[in-house]
């Protein structure tokens, strides 16, 4: 569904994506892993079609269509919702009418572990950390989509709010035939998400990619990102 074709990308003149090539299937996982300012979240803003995320090379593919030069709302409309870590607040709009206005398919807050009470509340304002996030993938549910990226949504969770939340990513997205790519630093998220395909992104390379998200997590956690750099293969000899 989602097709990366040694895409090379700049911002202000500096390459910051060099020669990234992926794919994500219907209802599949994909978890992409990597040390800070790796190119990861980079590469999320480069599929949503950010303006200051350049394109100088390779091709994006979604549902056979060349995504290289169209607009984030084209993107959208396709079927591609991101969702990242900071979730802001919007003062004078309730979380019940943004909802009322976005929403492509119906959803109930109980199935999301939401509080009624935050529907006539203005969006994320004065919401703790755990109900910003459900609230953020409940919208995301909510647009209908074909393929969900989630850039570090887990961040700042407990591990009860981790379950929960990887719970209704299996539940509303991945059984429904959502393809979803994952950006974390968690392994809980593996542990709970048991992803057939994980990659490693290196100074805006994907120098990994294994169906084994156990072994490769027990490498990074002995040795750091610098085994990745030396061996493409990540092995633990």
């Amino acid at each position: 569904m989602l097709m990366i074709d040694n895409l090379k990308v700049e911002v202000e003149g500096k390459k910051i994506l060099q020669g990234v090539s992926l794919k994500v299937e219907e209802g599949e996982v994909v978890v992409l892993l990597g040390p800070n300012a790796s190119g990861k979240s980079s590469l999320a803003k480069t599929l949503m079609g950010f303006e200051e995320y350049k394109i100088i090379g390779g091709e994006i593919r979604f549902k056979g269509k060349l995504l290289n030069n169209k607009k984030i709302e084209d993107r959208v409309k396709l079927g591609m919702v991101l969702s990242w870590q900071s979730s802001p607040v919007i003062k004078g709009v309730s979380l019940e009418k943004l909802i009322e206005k976005t929403a492509k398919k119906r959803v109930k807050v109980k199935e999301f572990g939401i509080s009624e009470k935050l529907l006539k509340r203005d969006l994320n304002q004065g919401f703790s950390g755990g109900e910003k996030k459900l609230v953020e993938l409940m919208q995301v549910v909510s647009l209908n989509p074909s393929l969900v990226i989630l850039d570090e949504i887990d961040a700042g969770l407990d591990v009860l709010k981790i379950k929960q939340m990887i719970k209704i990513i299996k539940t509303k997205l991945v059984n429904n035939g959502v393809g979803v790519l994952v950006i974390t630093h968690q392994e809980e998220v593996l542990k709970l998400l048991k992803p057939k395909k994980v990659l490693i992104m290196v100074r805006g390379k994907i120098v990994c990619k294994s169906k084994n998200y156990q072994k490769v997590w027990r490498v990074i956690n002995q040795h750091g990102y610098d085994k990745c750099k030396k061996c493409r293969l990540l092995t633990d000899r």
